[in-house]
């Protein structure tokens, strides 16, 4: 086990780094919802078998922005609805067999739920393109342009993830929640961000997040991916252009928008996601209710205690019971 290597606790309750936001950051993600507005959903739902009773499994894909194919797996709890909801998205590159038991565990809590894949980690068409190269991975991905940028697509295949599950019949629209760790954490914090949807989002030790600190101090993960492009592309501009970039997706400029209660969890020993980088995020949130939990000796890995929480937050807010 590590120790902790970030801020004291102390600091990192008040640490609040300056907002990288570009003059034109609302004007562009609107601009980004027009364009996959323009993509009919063409959504698609196949039965699938699963050994587990009293709930009915589905593979639902649609298309995402730029027309890619996103999959996923849906499951409905096998009784009369209109039930709440869950959109949940996985960690960067981490989806083992799609995170197929863990939607129909949350199926199985009361709540339909869609697992978003996505688009080039698993399963899910990624149709972008990295006119500039890119390392290994999918952090530096077209990042000399906002336009291009791999994760301009994946944020919007998220909030179009939300539109086709408050569209479902036996979803209660007015009670869908959005949750994930890590990767899927990040986009739990974008779609609550950039969608009125959500009507609660928990994230996991939430990644792109204050990147300008993430570069300088994170000791493993796939942040170093963008320092292993600025040692191949040693030119200032270079850097300087990326950083643009990737003020458009950074959390701290987009949490301000959030409207939805958000619980997030952070282990002070996370080597990946480091505390200082969530707790940047957290404290930009401007809704009324938000709480983020601390726990001194986990890293970036499940917290059993944190899933409990979670458990009572969305309990709480899909189905109104304390």
């Amino acid at each position: 086990m590590g120790q902790p290597y970030d801020l004291p606790l102390e600091q990192l309750r008040v640490y609040r780094p300056e907002p990288t936001r570009r003059d034109d950051f609302a004007a562009f993600w609107d601009e980004s919802k027009r364009i996959l507005a323009e993509t009919p959903i063409n959504a698609e739902l196949k039965p699938l078998d699963y050994p587990a009773d009293g709930v009915k499994l589905y593979e639902l894909s649609f298309a995402g922005f730029g027309g890619a194919r996103i999959c996923g797996y849906y499951a409905v709890p096998d009784t009369a609805g209109p039930h709440p909801a869950l959109v949940m998205y996985h960690g960067y590159n981490w989806s083992h067999d799609g995170q197929i038991h863990d939607v129909v565990n949350w199926a199985l809590h009361g709540y339909a739920t869609y697992g978003m894949l996505v688009r080039g980690q698993q399963l899910s068409e990624d149709n972008s393109i990295a006119p500039h190269g890119n390392t290994t991975g999918w952090m530096t991905k077209g990042i000399l342009s906002k336009e291009t940028y791999y994760y301009r697509g994946v944020y919007m295949d998220a909030i179009r993830a939300l539109d086709v599950v408050a569209a479902r019949e036996e979803v209660d629209s007015t009670r869908i929640g959005v949750i994930g760790g890590s990767q899927g954490g990040a986009l739990t914090l974008a779609a609550a961000a950039l969608s009125d949807i959500p009507h609660v989002a928990v994230a996991d030790y939430p990644y792109l997040s204050d990147f300008r600190r993430a570069i300088d101090i994170t000791p493993t993960g796939p942040y170093l991916e963008i320092n292993e492009y600025f040692r191949r592309n040693t030119a200032p501009e270079v850097e300087e252009k990326a950083m643009e970039t990737l003020s458009y997706f950074d959390l701290i400029n987009h949490v301000p928008a959030i409207t939805c209660p958000v619980l997030i969890s952070i282990g002070l020993i996370d080597d990946i996601t480091p505390p200082s980088t969530v707790f940047a995020a957290y404290n930009h949130l401007q809704t009324e209710e938000k709480e983020i939990k601390v726990y001194r000796y986990f890293g970036h890995e499940t917290i059993p205690a944190f899933h409990l929480e979670k458990l009572k937050y969305l309990r709480k807010h899909l189905k109104g019971k304390e």
